[in-house]
């Protein structure tokens, strides 16, 4: 089901609670909402649809991705770059890596571990900075 986005920071920079089996709903309602912002944007975290738990979504290859519980284990190549948000106006300057290695729970809740470089690495680092509550 396509969510309302939230737009208030102090909501937004909640730290998210770890996801279970029973978030799975959630992220499916994450996933409708991604795609229907589609236009404007690539990727979200629970907790911009008003859910603070750790579940994020992007685009990938043509289709899209759920992470339940990433966390990044290793990043590399750091670069300044201007990212906006669909929760929050304007764009801001960040820090961003080139390559990050995540470990992260599949819908099924298996652990995966994973490398990803580039746009899709900057997508993810913005994702669980919202997760962290770290507003862009």
């Amino acid at each position: 089901m396509i969510k309302e986005i939230i737009h208030d920071p102090f909501r937004l920079s909640i730290k998210s609670t770890p996801a279970d089996a029973e978030d799975v709903d959630t992220a499916k309602d994450l996933l409708d909402t991604l795609i229907a912002n589609a236009e404007g944007c690539v990727g979200m975290a629970a907790n911009m649809i008003g859910v603070n738990k750790n579940i994020i979504v992007f685009a990938l290859n043509g289709g899209y991705m759920t992470m339940f519980n990433p966390v990044i284990l290793r990043a590399s190549s750091p670069y300044e770059t201007e990212e906006g948000c669909l929760s929050l106006s304007g764009k801001r300057k960040t820090k961003r890596y080139r390559s990050i290695k995540v470990r992260y729970q599949d819908e099924l809740f298996r652990v995966r571990i994973k490398s990803f470089e580039g746009f899709t690495a900057q997508i993810i680092q913005h994702e669980i900075d919202h997760t962290n509550g770290i507003l862009i």
